[in-house]
C-alpha cells in the first residue's frame, strides 16, 4: 500500500527510549547533548590497551533495571535495548496487554552482536575447556536475539528481524520499519539499535586499524567531529529505540507524534571495505534518495544530524556531500562529540536526537570543536544550543562495507 495521491508515507514517531553514556533515558541524554558535555573517560575494561578510554553507560545496571532473573540470561546489549524499549512504549502510551500483537513488528539492529558474551565465553573455553562454555552463549550473543527477546517480552508477534550494516545498522532498521508500516504489514514497529562492544578485542581491533582517537592524555576531548585536530572516533555503548506507527493508528488512539519519519534512502559505495568513497558518491545517492522519498527539496532541509565520527576521512567527505546537496543553509551537528560512536546503535541515537531537535526546535552543539577544519564548508553548530525554526531534518549513517543510510524527518 502506498501513500495516497503520491504523497510520501509518514510514519508517526510516538515514543522513544535511550540508554547512552550521556544518560539513562532520553530526557537525561537530551540535556547532556544540549550542554555539549563529553562522556569519554578511561574505563576498567580497557586497562592496559593502547586506547584505554570509551563512552560507557556507567549508570546502566541490568540487574537494577530489569531484575536479576531477567538480566542474567541476556547480553548487555539486549539488556540496554530492553530498557530503551520499555521507555519508548511508556512514552508512546502503548500497553502491550491491549494491542494486537500480530500487527506489531520489531526491527532492532546491531553491528557486532553480543561481544561481551562472546569474549567472556571464549575466555572460559581457553581456560577451562568446552564444558565451561555456557549453554546460553548463542541465544545471548546472536545478532537476531535482541529483537527476539524484545518481542517475547511484549507479545510482538509481527515481523521480527535484525539489520546489520555496520555503523548504518540502526538507520537501516528505521527504513525497514517504515517499509513494514507503509506496506500495511504492521500498525506499530519497535525499531532502533543497540551495541555493547567496549571489550579488549574490539578496542584492539579498531586501534590496530587506526580508527580510534589516541588522545589518551585527555579522553574527554578525544571525540571532536569536524575539528581540524580530529584523529579518530571514541568507542561507545548504548541503545536507542523508536516507536513508529501508521499515522491513522496513532490518530485512532489519540497519540500525538513527536515527528514523522518521512523518507529513507540507502546505497553502497561498492568500493573500499573501510574507507568512504573520497567523492562521497554513495553517501550523496542515499541523501538524495531520502529527500525524494520524503518529497523534500534540498532547500527544505533545516537541520542535518551528521554521522560526524571525528575521523579525518568521514568528516571531510560528509561535509562535502552536505555542501554539494544542501548548501550551507542547514544547521549541522554531530552528537558523537558527547556520546562517542556507538556503532550499530549510533543511527538510532541520532534519530532520536533529530526527533527531539524538531520537537523542541533547537539544535544541540557539536562538542569539542576548538578549530573548525577549513575543509568543512557547512554551518556546524558549536559552543551552545541553537534555537531554530525547523520543519525538516535528515540524519546520516555510513558504515564499513560502504553501506550508507539516511532518514528524513518532518515536524509534527
Amino acid at each position: 500500500m502506498t501513500a495516497a495521491a503520491g504523497r510520501p508515507f509518514r510514519a508517526a514517531v510516538t515514543g522513544f527510549g535511550m540508554v547512552t553514556a550521556a544518560g539513562l533515558g532520553a530526557a537525561e541524554t537530551w540535556q547532556t547533548l544540549l550542554a555539549g558535555r563529553p562522556t569519554a573517560r578511561r574505563v576498567p575494561e580497557l586497562a592496559g590497551m593502547p586506547v584505554d578510554f570509551a563512552c560507557k553507560a556507567d549508570q546502566f545496571h541490568g540487574d537494577a533495571v530489569l531484575g536479576r532473573r531477567v538480566a542474567w540470561r541476556l547480553d548487555r546489549s539486549t539488556q540496554m535495548a530492553m530498557a530503551a524499549t520499555t521507555e519508548a512504549l511508556n512514552l508512546a502510551g502503548l500497553d502491550p496487554d491491549q494491542w494486537d500483537g500480530a500487527r506489531v513488528g520489531v526491527v532492532l539492529a546491531t553491528a557486532l552482536g553480543g561481544m561481551t558474551t562472546w569474549e567472556r565465553e571464549y575466555g572460559r573455553l581457553r581456560e577451562h575447556g568446552p564444558g565451561a562454555v555456557s549453554p546460553l552463549l548463542i541465544p545471548m550473543a546472536a545478532v537476531n536475539m535482541t529483537a527476539g527477546h524484545v518481542a517475547a517480552a511484549h507479545g510482538a508477534k509481527g515481523p521480527n528481524f535484525a539489520t546489520a550494516t555496520a555503523c548504518a545498522s540502526s538507520t537501516t532498521a528505521l527504513g525497514a520499519a517504515r517499509d513494514l508500516l507503509q506496506a500495511n504489514l504492521c500498525d506499530v514497529v519497535i525499531a532502533g539499535g543497540t551495541e555493547a562492544s567496549i571489550t579488549p578485542l574490539v578496542a584492539a581491533a579498531f586501534a590496530k586499524m587506526g580508527a580510534l582517537s589516541t588522545r589518551t592524555d585527555d579522553p574527554a576531548t578525544a571525540s571532536r567531529p569536524f575539528d581540524v585536530a580530529r584523529d579518530g572516533f571514541v568507542l561507545a555503548e548504548g541503545a536507542s529505540v523508536l516507536v513508529l506507527e501508521r499515522p491513522e493508528h496513532a490518530r485512532a488512539r489519540g497519540a500525538r507524534p513527536y515527528a514523522f519519519l518521512s523518507g529513507y534512502g540507502a546505497s553502497a559505495d561498492a568500493g573500499h571495505a573501510t574507507r568512504p568513497d573520497p567523492d562521497g558518491t554513495g553517501a550523496e545517492a542515499a541523501l538524495r534518495s531520502a529527500l525524494a522519498d520524503a518529497g523534500l527539496a534540498p532547500e527544505d532541509v533545516d537541520h542535518v544530524n551528521a554521522h560526524g565520527t571525528s575521523t579525518p576521512l568521514n568528516d571531510a567527505v560528509e561535509s562535502q556531500v552536505i555542501h554539494r546537496v544542501l548548501g550551507d543553509r542547514p544547521a549541522v551537528t554531530s552528537i558523537k562529540g558527547v556520546t562517542g560512536h556507538c556503532l550499530g546503535a549510533a543511527g538510532a541515537h541520532e534519530a532520536v536526537a533529530t526527533v527531539l531537535s524538531l520537537h523542541h526546535q533547537v539544535v544541540p552543539p557539536t562538542a569539542n570543536v576548538e578549530e573548525l577544519d577549513p575543509q568543512v564548508q557547512v554551518d556546524v553548530v558549536t559552543d551552545k544550543p541553537r534555537p531554530l525554526l525547523m520543519a525538516a531534518a535528515v540524519s546520516h549513517s555510513f558504515g564499513f562495507g560502504g553501506q550508507n543510510a539516511v532518514v528524513a524527518f518532518t515536524s509534527a
